[in-house]
């Protein structure tokens, strides 16, 4: 039998995780996006339940929500977030926060336990407002100019605007004590089909991937449908779509093992069926948990728009809009989770790369970092029919609490 004196209570994690989902609850999912009115009621659902669980609840001046305790002895910091994608999944997020307030629970009360688990709600994990921007502000990575200058991708509101009418203009941003924590916990749902398939219960993340994206813009000529020869044709749309079609010729020879690319938003200029588009732009992305393979291929697609600017016809420029380098999880908390799932999940457990963007990323700059899985069913994620059984729910709570007590041991 594990060494547990006060174990996981399975039905309370559900139920706060239930309560979560009832706020700005959407079909079986939630709308909930960042500083949106049931985003700053699950922040406050969360500071509530924090004293309960031995610890001081701060919402700070960027909307995150941190609970410390004074406890005396180490301290593992442990989290994820709670708003949402617009009209998605109600696990992407409070899993990670529900499992890091019940770890607090049941340690922080245990008097036989070393040290404290510490809980975190990072803000904008989602991405409406910049990129992981609460995370990155506990790291020291936000400067008062970014959050000026940040706006919410769907409706153009100013951060200032949302933080002042959530009531959060003027406080302080909190930021990482060096030196406090000896980690850093995170767990999520797989967001893909590996666990699920294999009949695996707990995924240990080996990895983070970066993630790197780029406006690419076309350039040729507007003229008129039906009075301008083919032969004679500036055409930037179908420059851009000759574009793609070489991308995925030439991409699968340079890449790594596990690398991805996606073509987002296409747009063309004017876009009119009688009119050449003069020109035209996509959105494009590329991840893998590998620096240099994101580089390489960052060189390739740089060629390639050369190429086609040589050629005559159209110019093609490659702007780099976003960079986030990948992690390595800390090899201490993966051994520690793996051995958790030895006890509570009986061995049913792979290690593997996450490959979406997580706080444990940022996280992964200032102290060890680690993360754990649970399967999502049907691998659904950024909708709002993303579940994950119950029983895997539980089971990971208890995997969970497991790590961060065999953590705070050393």
């Amino acid at each position: 039998m594990p060494d547990n004196n006060s174990p996981v209570d399975g039905a309370r994690v559900l139920a706060d995780l239930n309560a979560l989902r009832g706020i700005g609850a959407y079909k079986t999912g939630v709308h909930k996006p960042t500083f949106s009115e049931p985003h700053l009621r699950s922040l406050h659902w969360l500071a509530e339940r924090l004293p309960a669980a031995g610890l001081t609840a701060t919402i700070d001046g960027i909307g995150n929500v941190i609970g410390t305790s004074a406890r005396s002895g180490p301290r593992l910091l442990a989290g994820s977030h709670l708003e949402s994608q617009n009209y998605a999944g109600w696990l992407d997020g409070p899993l990670g926060v529900v499992y890091a307030l019940e770890a607090a629970r049941v340690i922080n009360s245990d008097p036989t336990a070393n040290g404290a688990v510490e809980v975190a709600a990072w803000c904008d994990e989602e991405g409406h407002f910049g990129s992981f921007l609460g995370s990155r502000s506990y790291v020291g990575g936000v400067t008062e100019d970014d959050i000026d200058a940040a706006r919410d991708r769907t409706s153009g509101r100013s951060m200032r605007e949302a933080l002042r009418d959530a009531g959060l203009a003027g406080r302080p941003r909190l930021t990482a004590e060096r030196g406090r924590h000896i980690g850093y916990l995170e767990a999520h749902i797989e967001q893909g089909e590996t666990l699920e398939s294999d009949g695996l219960a707990i995924g240990v993340v080996t990895s983070i991937v970066g993630i790197w994206q780029y406006r690419i813009s076309f350039t040729g000529a507007q003229n008129h449908a039906g009075t301008t020869r083919m032969a004679v044709r500036r055409d930037a749309g179908l420059a851009l779509a000759r574009f793609c079609v070489e991308i995925d010729d030439r991409f699968p020879k340079a890449c790594g093992p596990r690398t991805v690319w996606t073509t987002g938003r296409i747009t063309l200029d004017p876009g009119a069926p009688s009119i050449i588009p003069g020109a035209a732009e996509m959105l494009f992305q590329i991840r893998d948990d590998d620096a240099d393979v994101i580089a390489r291929l960052e060189d390739l697609l740089r060629r390639m728009a050369a190429d086609v600017s040589a050629q005559g016809r159209c110019t093609v420029a490659v702007e780099r809009i976003r960079t986030g380098a990948p992690a390595v999880m800390d090899a201490s908390i993966q051994n520690a989770v793996e051995a958790a799932s030895l006890t509570f999940a009986g061995g049913k457990s792979i290690r593997v790369p996450s490959g979406a963007g997580h706080d444990a990323q940022v996280l992964a700059t200032v102290m060890p970092s680690g993360m754990l899985f649970v399967p999502s069913i049907g691998g659904i994620s950024h909708h709002w029919t993303e579940n994950t059984e119950d029983a895997d729910i539980v089971t990971g709570a208890e995997v969970f609490v497991d790590a961060c007590r065999r953590l705070l041991k050393g």
